[in-house]
């Protein structure tokens, strides 16, 4: 089989998926703009071949690459980053060089939230109601519609970036004066816990692992208002999570790949679905699965792509949390009085990457116990700051 990585060298434990296919015997073929040389050890061994270009962003510069592996490996059997910011770029590759997995055709429905909507009513989903606008007529017949609060977030975007929650007249007009000219969707607001259902399915669509998190505060406030987040996996995961999860996941017809779906759980508990995302959850929660379930997702999704089997077993014996700290708030607790006091807990800690520290902060703990009060209490401590400020 070969196998062609994009970006395989980030985010940064990504690496551990090229290791084990290449441990199953597949040629593992890396295209990246990084050098070489910066490569972790681990990834460099596990490349069967790397091919630099001077910028991931030139799709000509990929198609050359494509082209190059191509005539030294034969037909390419699979491209993926895992990575949501070229889900597009995969796709268009997969769609001129043949390769199995999502192609041009399937991108609207799997990257706008528009048109995840209208799978959402299909399938009978519950969700948010929200339109696209593209002019301030179109901005306030929508407000007379629903009302206020709202949110307007563009149609396809990641990480609440360039995300609002618009309050008033006023606000609205101060969103008006700077919208950008990409499509932005407007949303009612919706006052809930964000709830996820993540997980891998196999080459036919079955579910083969999944799991849930669920989130202290919104991506979208945790952005807009510099705060800290921490989110943690569920032991028992709720019926109709599971239900709405498997639904979704038929109607979009996702297979061999990662999922990671996202709803508001509403005070009344009734769930609604926010968006979908054809990739792992992102930052460190594809650790937090093994260290939630004693297993290794990175050798079993390899084992699927190759053997279509995941053979690990998991029960969630344990909360995994992922409990994040940004450089520029004032925190009770050093990093080494955190390691020293509440080191039996935290299973491991690392720099986070600037791309992601608006939402996941600047430095990152996993803490995990088979307890969620010892889950909560240790990532608010952790999250505690001086003078009480959030």
């Amino acid at each position: 089989m070969n196998f062609v990585y994009l970006s395989p060298h980030f985010p940064p434990n990504y690496y551990l998926f090229c290791v084990h296919l290449r441990r199953l015997g597949v040629n593992v073929l890396g295209v990246a703009d990084e050098p070489y040389d910066l490569l972790h050890p681990e990834l460099q061994t596990a490349l069967t071949e790397y091919y630099r270009v001077t910028d991931l962003h030139n799709y000509d510069e990929l198609v050359r690459a494509l082209g190059y592996l191509t005539h030294g490996y034969g037909k390419l059997d699979r491209l993926d980053s895992h990575n949501e910011y070229w889900l597009e770029t995969e796709a268009r590759l997969r769609t001129d060089f043949n390769i199995e997995g999502f192609h041009v055709s399937d991108l609207a429905r799997i990257k706008r939230k528009s048109e995840m909507k209208k799978v959402f009513e299909k399938a009978g989903i519950a969700a948010a109601r929200g339109q696209i606008v593209r002019s301030a007529e179109q901005v306030r017949a929508f407000v007379a519609e629903v009302g206020y609060p709202l949110v307007a977030k563009p149609d396809i975007g990641v990480g609440a970036n360039k995300t609002y929650k618009i309050n008033n007249a006023q606000e609205l007009d101060a969103f008006l004066a700077i919208k950008p000219l990409a499509d932005y969707i407007l949303e009612e607001f919706v006052a809930g816990t964000i709830q996820t259902f993540d997980g891998l399915t196999d080459q036919q669509g079955n579910i083969v692992f999944y799991a849930s998190h669920q989130y202290s505060q919104g991506v979208m406030e945790t952005v807009n208002d510099d705060s800290d987040v921490y989110y943690f996996s569920q032991r028992e995961i709720p019926h109709d999570l599971a239900q709405a999860g498997q639904t979704i996941v038929k109607a979009f017809g996702v297979r061999e790949r990662f999922f990671h779906f996202e709803f508001f759980r509403l005070p009344d508990q009734r769930l609604v679905a926010l968006e979908v995302n054809m990739r792992p959850p992102g930052g460190l929660t594809t650790d937090m699965f093994n260290f939630a379930n004693d297993l290794d997702v990175y050798r079993e999704w390899a084992n699927v792509v190759v053997n279509n089997r995941f053979e690990a077993k998991f029960a969630w014996a344990f909360h995994c949390a992922y409990v994040g700290r940004k450089l520029n708030k004032q925190y009770v607790r050093s990093s080494e009085q955190v390691l020293a006091e509440f080191g039996e807990w935290i299973v491991h800690h690392q720099p986070i990457s600037g791309v992601f520290a608006p939402a996941l902060g600047d430095y990152g703990y996993l803490i995990r116990s088979p307890r969620l009060d010892d889950i909560i209490r240790v990532a608010e401590l952790i999250q505690e700051k001086e003078g009480g400020a959030r």
